[in-house]
């Protein structure tokens, strides 16, 4: 019999083959012989047995006015986005492991950056995609009954989040569609090339997304995870939003490339995807709290160094932030100049 989706039930498109989701002339996730492949190979970096922040754990004020946009760097994907009265979480996980076992699978490295009970009023959590180191449902379920938020996701993944979350609000989008929030906020879901799995049996059944937040003080691109794909989605978000005072950007977990690289990119993609994009600035995330692929800890920033070097970019537009470490990101320049 053929495969029945258990997340979503839709029209075919150019991304949905009406059972799996897919990149439009991009690439599959790889299967299992390759997988054991890289596992079984020797080429991942040792870790040290903690890589703790050098920041404090951040205790963020309750909201964030005027012409300011701050950043707080929780751990990973997660980061608390401050911006015109909201305060936004993405991809939150607060979990000490992301995986579906309580005692395998990646664990932290470093603690999260604000303890949960330290947060501000959440109004609206972003969730771009089901892995579980960006998917966790025990931190979702804890957010909806302390908070309430809106949680914006891409198709399919509300069939998850409503296992722990019942009565959450949950808006879907497909990748175009745009959600216009009260508050002079709207919120774009766009492509990016990535993949979605919980487990061995539902690879792609739910989508994956890029947002942009659009404000009234600059627009922000969020991208959870993704393959560079020759720049083609960065080039869209350009052309479609005309360029951006913030992205968020992985540049982490991306050692084999033989492996890793459809689907993530490494240092100096990202530093290419940041000019692709127009952006401003960057906040860099996806490094260093849970070992996830073969490079060290650091060899992300190290890379990043050299990337923008070469790019002739200055570090403090792209920063690589660590849990706890807030960034204020400057205000977009007058046009004209």
């Amino acid at each position: 019999m053929p495969k029945v989706n258990a997340y979503y039930r839709g029209p075919i498109s150019d991304h949905f083959d009406g059972t799996r989701f897919f990149n439009p002339n991009g690439r599959q996730p790889r299967g299992m012989a390759d997988l054991l492949r890289w596992q079984l190979g020797r080429g991942k970096v040792k870790w040290p047995t903690h890589y703790p922040s050098p920041f404090q754990q951040a205790k963020p004020e309750l909201s964030i006015e005027a012409a300011r946009l701050r950043v707080t760097m929780v751990g990973h994907a997660t980061l608390l986005i401050q911006v015109h009265g909201f305060n936004i979480l993405t991809d939150p996980v607060w979990a000490h492991r992301a995986s579906p076992f309580a005692l395998i699978g990646p664990a932290r490295y470093n603690a999260p950056g604000i303890k949960m009970d330290d947060l501000p009023p959440i109004d609206l959590v972003l969730v771009t995609h089901n892995h579980y180191d960006h998917l966790d449902l025990d931190t979702l379920a804890s957010l909806n009954e302390e908070h309430s938020p809106l949680i914006v996701t891409p198709l399919g993944n509300d069939t998850i989040i409503r296992r722990a979350a019942p009565e959450a609000n949950i808006s879907v989008l497909d990748w175009g569609d745009r959600l216009d929030l009260e508050g002079e906020l709207t919120i774009h879901a766009e492509p990016c090339h990535h993949w979605s799995a919980r487990g061995s049996g539902d690879r792609r059944m739910a989508l994956w997304a890029a947002f942009v937040i659009e404000t009234p003080v600059g627009k922000i691109y969020h991208v959870g995870d993704t393959g560079f794909h020759g720049g083609i989605n960065y080039r869209a978000a350009r052309e479609k939003h005309g360029g951006f005072r913030l992205a968020n950007l992985p540049f982490g977990a991306y050692e084999p490339r033989w492996f890793m690289q459809d689907h993530h990119q490494n240092p100096e993609e990202a530093v290419q995807g940041m000019i692709d994009c127009a952006a401003e600035h960057v906040a860099g995330h996806h490094w260093g709290t849970f070992r996830l692929t073969d490079e060290g800890v650091d060899a992300p920033v190290r890379a990043l160094e050299q990337a923008l070097e070469e790019a002739e970019i200055a570090p403090t537009r792209f920063r690589a932030l660590r849990p706890g470490e807030i960034f204020d990101v400057p205000p977009s320049p007058p046009r004209g100049r």
